[in-house]
């Protein structure tokens, strides 16, 4: 098998790596996350995985993608189902490459997350694995979710706020916001 693994961010990569690697499966590091914004936290994710993938010797491959204006663009009409067209376009570009560079499987790292749309995620690798002709290697990562979230903090990763999108980091300050509102008036 080679697996080529999408990978969201050195935290949620830290679970998911050490459990394939206990099954003896030794996966490729993914990077391309057009839908993280705004570039300082595109930027402090992408170098956290660079230096991390280095300090456990694992092979990552950074597709550079910084895509404010076409991720705002494809979600705007519909912005409360964004992630519905984050994940299939990062899953797309992972069977792609795949495909194109000899690998067998895909997965991705957001299958370790409780927070996000699990079946939403599996939907899309399946997806595009069939696609693309490799197959979607599933795991339900979740289970070692706040493990790997100790062992990020205990290596001092820097561990981001929000999923990723502009949209996200608004949720994050939902409350405040609401309250800041009704504060003013």
């Amino acid at each position: 098998m080679k697996l080529l693994l999408h990978t969201c961010c050195a935290p949620c990569s830290v679970y998911c790596v050490e459990s394939l690697r206990a099954e003896g499966i030794e996966p490729v590091s993914f990077w391309y996350n057009p839908n993280i914004h705004p570039y300082q936290e595109y930027k402090a994710r992408r170098n956290t995985l660079k230096d991390y993938a280095a300090s456990i010797g694992l092979s990552l491959i950074v597709r550079e993608d910084y895509g404010l204006r076409p991720f705002v663009r494809a979600v705007a009409a519909d912005i409360d189902h964004r992630c519905t067209y984050c994940y299939a376009v990062r899953m797309a570009e992972t069977a792609r490459y795949a495909a194109e560079h000899g690998f067998t499987h895909i997965s991705t790292t957001l299958l370790v997350s409780p927070y996000q749309n699990h079946e939403g995620i599996v939907a899309a690798g399946e997806r595009f694995a069939k696609e693309y002709g490799v197959a979607f290697l599933y795991r339900d990562f979740r289970v070692g979710f706040r493990e790997g979230q100790t062992k990020a903090r205990a290596l001092g990763l820097y561990m981001q706020k929000y999923c990723g999108c502009v949209f996200s980091e608004e949720d994050r300050y939902a409350k405040q916001i609401r309250r800041d509102r009704e504060n003013s008036q």
